[in-house]
């Protein structure tokens, strides 16, 4: 309670006078948020870039959340800066060709081989789908991972409305009506994620829930798990494949 006290004591004296000093100040102390933010997403620095260029990213989003908070909305700046900080990220990133063509071709034959996988059999077994790319289980592997590491970007967006980080107020803090529309959206992206969740087999559910809902980093999982953190960014590919098929069949 008496950090809590703290916060609002820091953002009333910003609110009362906003000046560059006490913008500073705020600044300041949530930097330590972009850290937990960026190490979250599980993301690689992409060719030319490095882990404190991810975090420079984030500042942008900081800086955008303390612009647009308003405290007296109910909610903590925490809740409210998070999914800034995160697409702020995000968008930096998609301006850089981070994944080579060469990866881009594993990954569309992995999304192929898993769909028809699903389709055919109702289940995703790494046998069946290694036979149905037609690769060995080391070029598997590799793809996993590299799907671990490039579709979290989108998933971490949706997944975002349902993470105890985040409320829907805190989203929904802007109220012009293109910004209600697209949020509503996304809140109807993640129950629908939830349905697919749903349908996946007990390892990959275990990871997505532990990684996007319990705030576990891999290397935590696991330890949980009693695997490599390797081995959990695998299962965390294959689930989040799995799921992109499965939100494909459902569209």
């Amino acid at each position: 309670m008496e950090l809590e006290t703290a916060e609002g004591d820091l953002w009333r004296e910003y609110g009362e006078n906003p000046t560059e000093e006490q913008k500073e100040k705020i600044v300041k102390r949530y930097l330590p948020l972009i850290k937990y933010v960026v190490g979250r997403m599980a993301l690689s620095a992409p060719p030319g870039l490095d882990y404190e260029d991810l975090l420079s990213f984030g500042v942008f989003g900081l800086l955008d959340a303390v612009n647009r908070f308003d405290l007296s909305k109910g909610f903590s700046f925490q809740t409210f800066a998070v999914p800034r900080i995160r697409g702020a990220v995000l968008d930096e990133l998609r301006k850089y060709d981070w994944i080579s063509r060469t990866g881009r071709e594993k990954l569309q034959k992995l999304n192929r081989a898993i769909e028809r996988v699903l389709q055919e059999k109702g289940g995703l077994h790494d046998e069946w789908v290694m036979r149905e790319m037609g690769v060995d289980e080391k070029i598997y592997k590799e793809t996993l991972e590299l799907a671990s590491r490039s579709y979290i970007v989108s998933l971490d967006e949706v997944i975002a409305l349902e993470d105890g980080d985040v409320s829907f107020e805190g989203i929904l803090a802007d109220n012009d009506e293109e910004s209600v529309a697209s949020d509503l959206e996304n809140q109807d992206d993640a129950r629908r994620i939830m349905d697919a969740l749903a349908q996946l087999p007990e390892r990959e559910m275990q990871v997505i829930s532990f990684y996007y809902y319990e705030g576990l980093t891999l290397k935590e999982i696991g330890r949980i798990l009693g695997v490599t953190e390797s081995r959990v960014s695998q299962i965390h590919g294959k689930a989040i494949a799995g799921l992109k098929a499965l939100l494909v069949r459902q569209a």
